[in-house]
C-alpha cells in the first residue's frame, strides 16, 4: 500500500515534541512525575535499554536509575550495512555512555550473570544490584540448533554481521576483498529475527559497493522465507537500480542478483565454514567467495537463564511489556514478543519510553498514559535510493493493534527525486534516535 494516509509531515507532528518526533510514541508525558521514587535498574544498553533509562531520568527525576551494560561503546546494528558496503565507517555508528551518565544514569560496565527475581537482585560479575523494578532490553542471541554445522565459530568464516562491532568490520573485510566476479551469498533466518528488512538492504547495497568496484560479481539470497519484509518496495527498487524482475516460479533474478524463495530451493539446512558451502534443503550445494550467514534468532540469554521464554525462545509479555511471568520485570525491543510490532530498532526505542512512562507513573502511584507505539524503518537501495514503512500501534479489545489507515509502505512508481528524500530523511531519523539512546 501506498503512504497515502498519512503524509511524513503529519505523522510527525503526530509524534511530538523532545525526540519523539524521529523515533518516539504518541501521548506519552511531557511532565516529570514528581513522586516518582524508587530504583530501576535497566539490563541492556542498546537501543531499549539505553532509551528506557534516559526517558526515566526525564519522566521519574527522584528515582535512581542503574543500566547495566557489559560494553563502553555500542555500535547500532541500523546503518551498520553502509559500513559494511564501505560508505560509512565504524566510528560514525559507536556511542559511548557518558550522555547518560550526565543525564544522571548510575552506568555500570559488567556482565549479567543471573537474575533473582525473589530476592529482586540482578547478579553481575562483581557482585550484585537490587532493584525495585527490573527492565530487560537484551537483544538476541542465536540458536545453531535447526541448522547442521551452525556455531558461533563458523561465524569467525561465514560472519552474520547481525551484532555490529567486530562481526560488521569482517564482513566488511570480506566484501572488500572478494574476487573480481566473485559470488556474495546471503542467508536470512526464518522469521522472527531481528531487523526483518536487513537482509535485503544488505543486498541492494553490496550491488552498489559491486557497480562501482567490482560489476561482474553476483550476489545470491537463499531465503529460509516464502516472502520477505518491504518485499514489493525492494523488488522495485532493485528493478529501477540495478535490473532484474519476479520470476514465474515466484523468485527475483536480475543481472547480478537472485532472491530465491524457501520452497524453491532457498532454506538453508546446513553450513560449512571450512569451504564457504552452505546446503540449501533440496540438497543443492551453495559455495560464495563470501558468504552471509545469519543464524535463527531467540531472546538474549539471560532471559531464558532467568526463566521468562516461552517454548519458541521468546519472552512473552501483557499490553505494558510487564513479563507474563514476572509481574516486575519488563521486557524490550528484540527479545519481547510484541506482535504486530517489528523487531526493529524504533519498535524497541517506541517500547522504551512506554514503558518509562509506566515505571514513572506506578512508582508515583498514579495511572499510567495510554499505551501508544510506533515503528518507521527506512532502507537503503542505494546510498541515494530510500525506502520506508510507517505504522502506529495501540491497544483495541485488550489487543496490541495496527492502526488502520495510518502509515503505509512508501513505493509504487514514486519519483527518484521522492526516494532521494527518503534516503535523506532516514539520516535524520537515526540522528533522532541516536539522540534519544545516548542523550
Amino acid at each position: 500500500m501506498e503512504m497515502n494516509n498519512i503524509n511524513r509531515r503529519d505523522f510527525v507532528k503526530m509524534m511530538g515534541a523532545a525526540g519523539a518526533a524521529t523515533t518516539g510514541a504518541i501521548l506519552l508525558p511531557f511532565e516529570a512525575y514528581a513522586g516518582a521514587n524508587g530504583h530501576v535498574v535497566v539490563v541492556g544498553g542498546g537501543t531499549g535499554g539505553a532509551t528506557c533509562a534516559n526517558y526515566l531520568t526525564r519522566w521519574a527525576p527522584n528515582a535512581k536509575v542503574t543500566l547495566i551494560e557489559k560494553d563502553s561503546k555500542y555500535s547500532t546494528c541500523f546503518f551498520s550495512n553502509e559500513v559494511i558496503m564501505g560508505m560509512a565507517t565504524m566510528d560514525s555508528i559507536t556511542y559511548g555512555y557518558d550522555g547518560l551518565k550526565k543525564r544522571g544514569v548510575n552506568v555500570v560496565h559488567d556482565t549479567v550473570t543471573g537474575i533473582d527475581t525473589g530476592g529482586k537482585k540482578v547478579i553481575t560479575g562483581s557482585g550484585s544490584i537490587s532493584y525495585d523494578i527490573l527492565v530487560l532490553s537484551p537483544g538476541i542471541t542465536f540458536d545453531h540448533s535447526t541448522v547442521d554445522g551452525s556455531s558461533d565459530a563458523v561465524a569467525e568464516q561465514m560472519p552474520h554481521a547481525w551484532k555490529a562491532g567486530p562481526q560488521t568490520s569482517l564482513l566488511a573485510k570480506q566484501i572488500a576483498g572478494m574476487r573480481q566476479g566473485g559470488l556474495l551469498i546471503i542467508a536470512p533466518p526464518e522469521n522472527p529475527f531481528r531487523c526483518p528488512p536487513g537482509p535485503y538492504e544488505r543486498a541492494a547495497l553490496a550491488l552498489a559497493h559491486f557497480k562501482e568496484h567490482n560489476p561482474t560479481a553476483q550476489v545470491v539470497i537463499l531465503d529460509a522465507k516464502e516472502k520477505h519484509s518491504k518485499q514489493g518496495a525492494f523488488r522495485e527498487g532493485w528493478t529501477r537500480v540495478y535490473g532484474g524482475e519476479a520470476t514465474a516460479e515466484g523468485n527475483f533474478e536480475g543481472p547480478n542478483l537472485k532472491w530465491i524463495k524457501g520452497s524453491n530451493g532457498g532454506k538453508v539446512v546446513e553450513v560449512d565454514g571450512a569451504t564457504n558451502t552452505v546446503i540449501t534443503e533440496d540438497g543443492e550445494e551453495h559455495k560464495g567467495d563470501v558468504v552471509n550467514y545469519i543464524p535463527k534468532q531467540v531472546a538474549g540469554a539471560i532471559c531464558k537463564d532467568a526463566g521468562l521464554v516461552n517454548a519458541t525462545g521468546w519472552c512473552d509479555v501483557d499490553l505494558d511489556f510487564k513479563s507474563k511471568v514476572c509481574d516486575i520485570v519488563f521486557v524490550i525491543g528484540d527479545a519481547s514478543v510484541a506482535s504486530p510490532m517489528p523487531k526493529s530498532g524504533h519498535s524497541a526505542s517506541s517500547q522504551a519510553k512506554n514503558v518509562a512512562a509506566t515505571i514513572a507513573a506506578q512508582m508515583a502511584g498514579e495511572e499510567a498514559p495510554p499505551w501508544t507505539g510506533s515503528n518507521t524503518c527506512y532502507s537503503f537501495i542505494s546510498e541515494k535510493y530510500g525506502i520506508s514503512v510507517v505504522a502506529i500501534y495501540a491497544v483495541k479489545d485488550g489487543k496490541r493493534v495496527k492502526v488502520k489507515g495510518a502509515g503505509g509502505v512508501a513505493f509504487k512508481g514514486k519519483s527518484l527525486r521522492h526516494h532521494a528524500k527518503e534516503a535523506k530523511y532516514a539520516r535524520g531519523w537515526y540522528k533522532g534516535i541516536t539522540s534519544d539512546m545516548f542523550g
